[in-house]
């Protein structure tokens, strides 16, 4: 399948684009230029275009019932407030090893901050964890063993959650309990292959199904609530990171920082933000319970 009505429509360079989120109050498309430290905003109705700068890379973020935004930087996790622009201290540093760093997050049906780690050493050792960041501030370590956390999403009932491991391939779905943020029966959903592509950012749509970039494989791949590769949609360039459902419209996050000079050159937009039809409906977004 070719992408419907894609396009470029902020040739924003950055390094590695990522979380692209549905600001639904607020109507613009929230993501973050993860080296660059930034987060922007894209209003889906004018085109304007914001951008928040932060003192370190950012990881991901979510946003908060309050309006403003759970931030993972490099080893800990803070709020921001997009209308005043101040950031504020929230947890503790997580314990990992100092090659690692946040990467993909997501809020959960439980209102809670969802966020994995990434060993930053080329030999991606699985040295990284999974974590869940409460409203109070607290972090609690739910899984490890991880080279490269990635891939958070969770199906339209709240009852399973998915995530991946982007280095090797696999993507895992568990049991949720959207009450406590209880998982258990963690089972393989799907392996991947270089062909199909690096599984990154993703995100579920109303009918369950789990939408799924292919990081240098220049695809995005639809799997069903079963496991099943249903659907491929092949891109005109070869490095999507993350989708974000808006309405009608599929958001969707690039990157340029690995790219060889050649592959810069023949793709110079990578690192932007791009937009097709939706392919479906996305599954709601939840905030985090901080108010």
């Amino acid at each position: 399948m070719t992408p419907e009505g894609l396009e470029l429509v902020w040739d924003a360079q950055c390094g590695i684009a990522e979380s692209c989120t549905w600001d639904e109050r607020n109507r613009r498309v929230l993501f973050c230029d993860s080296t660059g430290g930034r987060i922007l905003a894209y209003g889906v109705d004018d085109g304007s275009k914001q951008a928040w700068r932060f003192p370190e890379r950012v990881g991901s973020f979510g946003i908060c019932d309050s309006g403003k935004l759970v931030v993972a930087l490099l080893h800990r996790v803070v709020l921001f407030d997009p209308k005043t622009e101040k950031m504020s201290e929230f947890t503790e540093p997580v314990d990992q090893p100092k090659t690692s760093k946040l990467n993909d997050g997501k809020v959960g049906p439980d209102g809670c901050f969802w966020v994995g780690s990434m060993d930053l050493d080329p030999r991606r050792r699985p040295i990284c964890d999974l974590f869940r960041v409460t409203p109070d501030g607290k972090i609690e370590k739910k899984a490890g063993g991880y080279k490269v956390s990635n891939g958070l999403a969770w199906s339209p009932d709240g009852r399973t959650m998915y995530h991946s491991d982007t280095q090797d391939y696999w993507i895992d779905a568990w049991d949720f309990e959207p009450s406590t943020g209880h998982i258990s029966n963690r089972r393989r959903f799907a392996t991947l292959s270089e062909t199909d592509g690096r599984p990154d950012g993703a995100q579920c749509d109303v009918e369950g199904n789990y939408w799924s970039p292919g990081a240098y494989g220049g695809r995005i791949n639809c799997f069903s609530p079963s496991g099943e590769l249903t659907l491929t949609i092949e891109l005109p360039f070869p490095t999507p990171t993350m989708l974000g459902f808006a309405e009608d419209s599929l958001y969707i996050t690039t990157l340029r920082q690995h790219l060889s000079e050649e592959l810069k050159q023949k793709y110079p937009t990578m690192g932007g933000l791009f937009r097709m039809k939706a392919p479906a409906v996305g599954a709601p977004v939840a905030r985090f319970a901080d108010v």
